[in-house]
């Protein structure tokens, strides 16, 4: 089956890193707007919010080092799949495509990215969004107890190399559906053949996306407390846009960033986790409200 794409976007392949090569596509004139997408999904997951903001600026939508068509290197050390890492390969894709500025929206993995990016290189990210993600410490904090459960798998890609890899390979369909199904309350907005796009490019990426949610529990941890501790924040424009996940697990959303960002708007928005895909219009009038501030 030939792959999904964007309408109207070009399909690039740019050389991040050492034998790392990202695959992106881009579309549209104007200031530019890098998006990166979450998980289990790839970059086709910002189509709808893609095209309507290509009217008046340069979209940028990657697949993360790890998934979809990007190169998967293997898990030599704890810096490969680190956010600080993946964080350094949107920068250099940014800059390779005549972009050395730029606004920066992210969802769930995707923005965990972007907020590593945001913090460590504030002189090329001008304004950033965050979509339905915590910092990774106040992740980690905030699941506890029984409700907690709902991340179960980052407690089990957090495991040492090898068990996670096999248990999730030895069923990767149903595993990654699993999230499709249950993090959504509109599942049309994920129709069949974007749904079949995402499960075979997750199941054809199983050790590289453990390995990023390795990091989150490992090596991402120490870089957020080392930023925490030396009082290091976001300076540009922020948004974040969530779910009121804080009623179920007791903590306050906008209190939690608040303590990151110096220039802050929130929002608890009514859609599901997929928010790029449940209500693109919402998504694209935030992302473009804050990158023409």
């Amino acid at each position: 089956m030939k792959p999904l794409t964007i309408p109207g976007f070009n399909e690039h392949r740019v050389a991040v890193d050492d034998g790392v090569t990202l695959h992106a596509a881009v579309g549209g004139t104007g200031s530019p707007l890098v998006l990166l997408h979450g998980f289990p999904q790839t970059h086709l997951m910002w189509r709808h919010v893609a095209a309507d903001l290509a009217a008046d600026h340069t979209v940028i939508c990657p697949d993360l080092r790890g998934y979809g068509a990007s190169d998967k290197p293997a898990e030599s050390d704890t810096e490969v799949y680190s956010k600080r890492t993946m964080a350094r390969d949107i920068v250099r894709l940014a800059a390779e495509l005549g972009h050395d500025r730029f606004a920066l929206a992210g969802h769930d993995r995707g923005a965990l990215v972007a907020f590593r990016a945001a913090m460590d290189h504030p002189g090329a990210v001008s304004r950033a969004l965050f979509l339905d993600v915590l910092p990774t410490l106040d992740m980690w904090d905030a699941l506890r107890g029984v409700s907690g459960a709902v991340g179960f798998h980052l407690y089990l890609m957090a495991q040492p190399a090898g068990l996670p890899e096999r248990m999730i390979a030895a069923s990767a369909d149903a595993f990654f559906a699993s999230f499709l199904d249950t993090w959504t309350r509109t599942p049309e907005a994920i129709p069949a053949g974007v749904r079949a796009q995402y499960l075979a490019a997750s199941a054809g990426a199983v050790p590289s996306i453990v390995a990023d949610y390795r990091a989150s529990a490992g090596v991402d941890v120490d870089h957020d407390t080392l930023d925490r501790e030396s009082g290091n924040r976001l300076t540009m424009p922020v948004t974040v846009l969530q779910q009121d996940w804080g009623a179920a697990l007791g903590y306050h959303a906008q209190g939690l960033w608040s303590a990151w960002a110096d220039d802050l708007r929130h929002r608890t928005v009514s859609c599901g986790h997929f928010m790029a895909e449940e209500d693109p219009l919402l998504i694209a009038q935030e992302i473009r409200a804050l990158a023409d501030r």
